[in-house]
């Protein structure tokens, strides 16, 4: 039997996730507002949301700019600085045909969400191939 061919591909934030959690982050801050705490706690929650989406925001800045997937090598993130860095799967979803892989590079962990606006159907068929038959979980 033949090996499996090796899968790489450019990574960018998906703009459907960005809009969601937007909407998410507003309609967290309408039910604060509308919840019956009082008003310091609403500011303090409210601080916190933004916050933490905020810091979403500064995370997607260090995403990779490119993955790749072989079986000899296993998985492998391209960083925006040009450095390759080996990774390991920790764990992988498919959530309504989309693809949330969970990677973990340097002791730092990665989440990457591809959709259909960040990545091809067919890239997302063959990963989820690989990850169903087992052999994305190795790495090396």
């Amino acid at each position: 039997m033949t090996s499996a061919p090796a899968i790489g591909f450019e990574y960018r934030p998906s703009r459907w996730l960005a809009v969601a959690v937007g909407v998410m982050l507003m309609l967290a801050l309408v039910a604060v507002g509308l919840s019956g705490l009082a008003g310091w706690i609403k500011v303090l929650v409210g601080a916190a949301s933004i916050a933490g989406v905020l810091a979403s925001l500064v995370r997607q800045t260090a995403m990779p700019a490119a993955v790749g997937w072989s079986p000899e090598a296993g998985w492998s993130l391209l960083g925006r600085d040009g450095v390759e860095r080996a990774a390991e799967l920790s764990s992988f979803r498919v959530v309504a045909g989309c693809l949330v892989l969970d990677l973990r590079c340097e002791g730092r962990r990665q989440g990457l969400w591809l959709l259909p606006d960040n990545s091809d159907p067919d890239t997302r068929r063959r990963l989820r191939m690989r990850l169903a038959a087992g052999q994305g979980a190795r790495t090396g």
